[in-house]
């Protein structure tokens, strides 16, 4: 596989490939508006997940209202159907300084890695929403997947605890993210296949970033954590699924 130096601490990372089962429907023309319209929220989900730990845990409320609004015309768009505002198409230009609660140890480095976070994930809606329009897949409302839900059911209800654990869903669903890609690319037309390849090194940093915070902010060995929702993310990925989705398992006639 190509750029194996990125994607091998990602795949030492996690517990299993993705299986062939699941990138033969994914490779399926007639599977192509699904995969892209579920890409397409999930960028979405993504910048919502690092807003929420900015607001939840370190920001000053005018810095946790920007970011709201901020958000507000894509939120929009996913879930009430409106129509496509402009700046939807214009990398997100949010230059705020935010500012972190006082006495948070971590509070500037999470500001610092979330908030490049969202400006990318941002980006990458706004992409994936161009190859939608051009290739005349118009947007429709899908069901989410068991995915990531099945994991955050698993985080525990007391912080620090809780912001240990999110962070480490986080970077599974970024490291599966990435380790998709690389492995979907192959299969597609050159447009899809440039475009999923261009993705690689933002993912990967995006994984290392949750983990190495959650590290941070544990004080501490997480290894049993991290290879407690390994185990989970693998069996979601291996087992059989109803529903083809980004990070479904595989799919089920």
């Amino acid at each position: 596989m190509k750029y194996q130096s990125l994607l091998s601490p990602i795949l030492n990372f996690l517990h299993c490939e993705t299986p062939n089962g699941w990138i033969e429907a994914a490779r399926r023309p007639e599977n192509l508006p699904l995969l892209l319209t579920d890409h397409l929220v999930c960028e979405l989900k993504a910048a919502q997940t690092g807003m929420w730990l900015i607001r939840r845990y370190v920001a000053d409320k005018e810095s946790g209202d920007a970011l709201l609004a901020l958000l507000r015309p894509y939120e929009a768009f996913v879930h009430e159907a409106q129509e496509v505002p402009e700046e939807l198409f214009r990398q997100s230009a949010f230059t705020r300084k935010i500012l972190p609660k006082n006495g948070s140890a971590y509070g500037q480095d999470l500001v610092d890695k979330m908030v490049l976070l969202i400006k990318e994930e941002l980006h990458h809606f706004s992409q994936v929403l161009e190859i939608m329009q051009a290739r005349q897949i118009p947007y429709r409302k899908i069901t989410a997947s068991r995915y990531a839900k099945s994991m955050i059911r698993e985080v525990r209800t007391h912080d620090p605890a809780t912001l240990i654990d999110k962070l480490i869903c986080g970077a599974y669903i970024e490291a599966r993210s990435c380790e998709r890609f690389a492995k979907l690319a192959p299969f597609l037309d050159d447009e899809l296949n440039r475009f999923y390849v261009s993705l690689l090194r933002s993912e990967a940093r995006h994984y290392q970033d949750y983990l190495t915070l959650a590290e941070q902010i544990a004080g501490g060995d997480i290894s049993e954590r991290v290879a407690f929702f390994g185990q989970l993310e693998a069996e979601l990925i291996r087992s059989p699924d109803t529903e083809f989705r980004f990070h479904s398992g595989v799919p089920v006639a």
